[in-house]
């Protein structure tokens, strides 16, 4: 199963400091690479990862708040100007279509090619041959998303034991893949010798919004959820108030849907001292939590 692998370009909250820069997450994955967000300074961020922007396929945004958005009319222009000659999806709650149109009428730039732009609700909204994309409505005052990435697994071959075999390329290996055993050479092959079981990985994106019963059907069994961690517990309230998840109510959904994996991000500038704390009170109830920074690498 090819790797998806992720980068995280800015990984601060509402307001970026010099150690975290606004949210935008890249997935890629064979030929796709996945914006989610694009918060101010993202294309710089790019730059500081060593990674091409023109290497962009969709852009998914969760929601139109100006940490999550301001980077876009830049990065799009820089596109255009670099010779970008890809159709750009960019996917987004309801209302995306007129906020997008008017950025477009605002930034006025030479737009040599093609933006396609879809809003959404819940449900799949992507059904690729190798992945799948979803989303679910969250609760953040204004239209706001949540993502899915589903890596789909399926009937493999053991690449090592078919070299051994000699068993040649071609109709052979459909026949083993569909669980029958063939004959080649005058020797007989098991398919449960050379064929094995892949399971989908997922990897969820959970930024603002407050805690809410959709989010753990939602991000049920993911190989890695995503999660905003802005707040501490001590500041639930004020979580409440601001429609934000506390890192304890991160740790407790990713038990709740069990996920494998949590990983914090959007974190508040207030923490920029006290990380391991944070990390601490997630750890406190699930175990498998991490929290990172700006252009940390993470394969899925």
């Amino acid at each position: 199963m090819t790797q998806a692998n992720l980068t995280f370009l800015g990984t601060g909250d509402d307001i970026p400091s010099r150690a975290r820069n606004h949210t935008s997450i890249l997935l890629r994955f064979n030929e796709e690479n996945i914006l989610f967000d694009c918060g101010e300074g993202t294309q710089r961020q790019f730059r500081k990862a060593g990674l091409n922007p023109c290497k962009i396929t969709k852009i998914l945004i969760t929601h139109w708040h100006g940490d999550h958005v301001l980077g876009l009319p830049g990065l799009l222009s820089t596109l255009a100007m670099s010779g970008y000659n890809k159709i750009l999806y960019i996917y987004g709650p309801v209302g995306i279509k007129e906020k997008m149109k008017k950025t477009l009428e605002v930034f006025n730039f030479y737009k040599n090619y093609e933006i396609k732009i879809e809003e959404l609700k819940s449900g799949t909204f992507y059904e690729g041959k190798n992945f799948s994309l979803s989303c679910e409505e969250m609760e953040h005052g204004i239209p706001t998303l949540s993502y899915s990435f589903v890596n789909k697994g399926g009937t493999r071959i053991n690449k090592e034991k078919l070299k051994n075999s000699g068993l040649p390329e071609g109709p052979i290996l459909q026949k083993l893949k569909e669980g029958k055993d063939v004959v080649y050479g005058g020797k007989k092959f098991k398919s449960k010798d050379l064929v094995y079981q892949e399971l989908d990985k997922k990897i969820s994106v959970v930024l603002d919004t407050k805690l809410n019963k959709r989010i753990v059907p939602f991000v049920k069994d993911s190989d890695v959820l995503i999660s905003e961690g802005t707040y501490s517990k001590e500041l639930a309230k004020e979580a409440e108030e601001h429609l934000h998840l506390t890192v304890t109510q991160a740790a407790e959904v990713a038990k709740k849907s069990k996920s494998k994996k949590l990983i914090l991000t959007h974190i508040s500038s207030r923490y920029l001292k006290d990380m391991r704390g944070l990390l601490s009170e997630a750890k406190e109830v699930f175990a498998e939590s991490y929290l990172v920074k700006d252009l940390d690498r993470v394969e899925v």
